[in-house]
């Protein structure tokens, strides 16, 4: 039996994404007869959906619901991701990719690269994509999971998927009912709200249906019913750091064998996606709407079409940047509620996995400890904060003069925490990882290198490998990866073998 201080009327409001996965995890560790969790969702209000793509740590959440993962991929019209490969951001004509997994290994203690820019400076001249088994891979066309080999580059694959938000909110929705979750249709018409502390009580439907509820989880998309409408928290506007503010997107038929990658290719204010998955295509614009119109942002997004589209563009309208207090009172926001990073590097799910995760970590009580609030507050903005700093990295660290809107991100003024990091790069090629965040130094490492940044030097460490040894070192590396690589499927015959979607 719970005490009487334990929260057990949990409503989520908005479904979702970010709703259905709040659902989803809370009825998977929580299991108990006394507490209910409840969602509202409005079939009036229409999702956003804007990524379709993920980063490797969604298996985690996955794993955390037991899901088995061909019957996952099956269910969301999913396809596999390597990396994502951006085309035109350093200067037109230039691509590279971001792979998922390091590259080479370290040697001597010291991190690959430092090796491989040694190595370009005794004048070998093979690329540091020769290094990488998921670049290989994603440029081959092929995949595999990881197999357990010792010492093999095949037992270190990372992977993500790119698959249907729609569909994916069906399959989180499925669970959660099943877990006893109670799913509710109708539309939040007014909150009622403490008269001493100004905590929600209850929320009233349309229908008159008044739900009560001890904690409160936002997930209303952009408008942040919950926590803005009814709180007032305030938002904190990074615009001037990532001035992108509005995506046009359009489905297509599918065009050939799905890549195992996300594809982003910079635009003249913005940059466009395609994401392909088992059956279509998904696509859309992100652009600054000072620097381009949204009729002139449909036409270049459709000319870009790789296939026939098959849905009318629909414009959505957002600003990044992040709740002042992503947890207020007895409300936590999550999603697009809680703050918005575009979608350049796929980090909108993860926000949500995380923040989840942070949510039961220091899950309440019916007390709501400030002091837990601040830390949930505190931990949610750093990792906010280290995300941006790697999106103005994409945008910042270019060559390219062809338009406005690039002269305005090639100058603008950046955070001393970028700067520092670009610094410490462009001097020796040191790279740092801080607090645990999200993206490593491999990950630094490969859009600092395909934006275009050259240090000077490198860890003097590697300097202590005689050339010879060095030299066929590399090589020996080389050898194996594409021996590793010869032994993969392409990424189609992989799905058909193990997860073709009827979808």
């Amino acid at each position: 039996m719970l005490n009487d201080v334990n929260i057990k009327k949990i409503v989520i409001v908005g479904g979702g994404t970010a709703g259905w996965m709040a659902a989803a995890a809370l009825s998977r560790l929580m299991p108990h007869p006394e507490i209910s969790i409840r969602l509202i969702e409005s079939e009036t209000i229409g999702t956003i959906g804007v990524g379709e793509a993920t980063i490797p740590h969604i298996q985690h959440f996955n794993q955390l619901l037991n899901l088995q993962e061909d019957e996952f991929v099956k269910r969301t019209n999913a396809t596999f991701k390597l990396g994502i490969e951006f085309v035109n951001w350093q200067k037109k004509g230039q691509s590279y990719i971001h792979p998922f997994g390091d590259y080479g290994i370290p040697m001597q203690g010291i991190r690959f690269y430092n090796y491989w820019y040694r190595h370009q400076m005794m004048g070998h001249t093979h690329s540091i994509d020769d290094y990488n088994l998921q670049i290989m891979a994603a440029k081959a066309g092929k995949f595999q999971r990881p197999e357990r080999l010792q010492n093999s580059p095949l037992s270190q694959i990372e992977y993500a998927y790119h698959f249907d938000a729609t569909l994916y909110a069906k399959f989180m929705r499925e669970f959660s009912e099943k877990n006893g979750v109670i799913r509710t249709v109708g539309k939040v018409t007014t909150v009622q709200q403490n008269n001493e502390n100004g905590f929600i009580e209850s929320i009233t439907l349309e229908s008159g249906e008044v739900i009560e509820g001890e904690l409160f989880i936002d997930c209303t998309g952009f408008q942040g019913l919950l926590i803005e409408k009814a709180l007032k928290t305030g938002f904190e506007d990074w615009s001037d750091l990532l001035p992108c503010n509005r995506a046009v997107t359009v489905l297509s038929e599918r065009a050939a064998d799905p890549i195992p990658y996300t594809r982003s290719t910079a635009q003249k204010a913005g940059w466009q996606w395609r994401i392909p998955l088992q059956s279509r295509t998904g696509n859309g614009h992100v652009y600054c709407n000072t620097y381009m119109s949204d009729d002139e942002a449909a036409k270049v997004l459709m000319e870009g079409l790789d296939s026939t589209a098959i849905s009318d563009p629909r414009l959505i309208y957002f600003k990044t940047g992040i709740r002042d207090k992503v947890w207020n009172k007895n409300v936590i926001s999550l999603g697009l509620a809680a703050g918005f990073m575009e979608p350049l590097e796929s980090t909108s799910i993860h926000l949500i996995q995380t923040s989840i995760a942070r949510l039961m970590t220091n899950f309440p009580d019916r007390n709501f400890n400030e002091a837990d609030i601040k830390y949930f507050n505190d931990r949610t903005r750093l990792e906010f904060e280290q995300i941006r700093d790697f999106l103005i990295l994409h945008y910042h660290a270019t060559e390219r003069e062809d338009s406005d809107f690039w002269t305005y991100c090639r100058t603008m003024e950046i955070p001393e925490s970028l700067k520092e990091r670009m610094a410490i790069f462009e001097e020796n090629a040191r790279l740092y990882r801080h607090d645990n965040e999200l993206f490593g130094e491999a990950s630094w490492f490969a859009v600092m290198h395909g934006q275009g940044l050259t240090p000077k030097g490198y860890h003097p460490h590697a300097n202590m490998m005689p050339a010879a040894e060095l030299d066929q070192r590399m090589s020996d590396i080389r050898r194996t990866w594409n021996a590793c690589l010869d032994q993969m499927p392409s990424h189609q015959n992989f799905i058909d073998r193990h997860c073709k979607s009827s979808a």
